[in-house]
């Protein structure tokens, strides 16, 4: 039985880089690793292949072929309905650990986006809108916020809509839209920003029409934590720190239960409006109220099981950038908390 093993987060090759949480290689350097073995160990890869059993005069040759040949080519299946991927770069999307990838608080198209208490990175949307769409569908972000799902649907050839409550944000997203895309080859025209209650434009949605919803809705009111170190931070800037005051938005909802039923109605009718089969993608991180550990992507996830989608994997989005601080220290454990949830969920009935 072969002995399972656990990244250790650095590179199995040798090279003694950093790979992140999750993984044993760099990329590329598995490559690398496998020759240098096969070299040492049976003299080349054709030694290799002939000690296994295969090479021209085995009849295991075909199936290896036929195997080789289906995930090192670079075309799409023609089966394949969900995407526009090819079998090596389908591969790598299904990996249940990401590392969030962000351009940098000092990159020039950053500096609307930090403007907003709570963006996220519109690279980390490209890569869920690659896998779960083709070019030219329909996706839609009820809370759009600065407008990340807009950019990367501009990129990507998609057609996106979103829904804002606050006007300031909306503008931003436009203005997102005009200075950080237009120009390179993107369809900004084919993005859609509706500014208002997600409650009444959801509701407005036509049956059957998006094929992809991704969010990341309000942790209800977590910004509000006057602990929280990041609303210290943004302060001091001069910046949000919450979503603002408006009775309107989830994140001024006071009870906990009460916000998940209110988000779960607003994604439910979302999910009407969902092809059948669809996938949706929510990203949620857990959080700490006061000493109680709040685990609400499982809430949320449960809560959404009434609306006729099931939940068919769960990706753990790493922040490795975020700063550490000594929390609870020396009295007690208080975790750090350095990951979001990618909910993929799979609409399989109407509600």
């Amino acid at each position: 039985m072969n002995k399972r093993l656990l990244p250790t987060g650095e590179c199995w090759c040798g090279c003694g880089e950093d790979v992140g949480l999750g993984k044993f290689f760099l990329p590329g350097h598995d490559k690398k690793a496998e020759a240098a073995v096969i070299l040492e160990e049976y003299g080349g890869v054709p030694q290799f292949i002939a000690q296994h059993g295969y090479g021209p005069a085995s009849s295991r040759a075909t199936s290896i072929g036929e195997t080789a040949e289906r995930y090192a080519t670079d075309e799409i299946h023609p089966r394949n309905t969900l995407n526009d991927l090819t079998a090596k770069q389908w591969i790598p999307e299904t990996i249940s650990v990401w590392n969030q990838h962000g351009l940098g608080a000092k990159h020039p198209d950053a500096k609307i986006e930090r403007l907003h208490p709570a963006p996220f990175s519109f690279t980390d949307v490209s890569r869920l809108i690659r896998f779960f769409t083709k070019r030219g569908g329909v996706v839609l972000d009820p809370f759009v916020g600065i407008g990340s799902t807009l950019k990367a649907c501009a990129l990507e050839g998609r057609k996106g809509i979103g829904f804002e409550l606050n006007p300031e944000y909306a503008d931003l997203s436009k203005a997102r839209l005009d200075t950080e895309v237009k120009g390179l080859f993107a369809n900004v025209s084919d993005q859609v920003i509706m500014t208002g209650d997600a409650r009444d434009l959801a509701r407005g949605l036509t049956r059957n029409t998006i094929d992809f919803i991704v969010t990341s809705p309000p942790y209800w009111s977590i910004l509000r934590k006057q602990d929280h170190k990041a609303r210290q931070e943004r302060r001091a800037h001069n910046l949000d720190t919450d979503y603002g005051s408006d009775p309107r938005d989830l994140g001024n909802i006071q009870d906990y239960g009460d916000f998940i039923n209110q988000l779960s109605e607003i994604l439910g009718d979302c999910i009407r409006a969902l092809k059948p089969r669809k996938y949706m993608a929510l990203i949620v991180g857990d959080f700490r109220d006061g000493s109680n550990y709040v685990m609400f992507h499982s809430d949320i996830a449960s809560a959404l099981a009434r609306h006729g989608v099931e939940l068919k994997g769960i990706t753990v989005l790493y922040q490795r950038h975020k700063r550490v601080f000594p929390y609870g220290y020396p009295y007690a454990y208080v975790p750090n908390i350095h990951n979001q949830f990618i909910l993929i969920m799979q609409k399989t009935r109407e509600a």
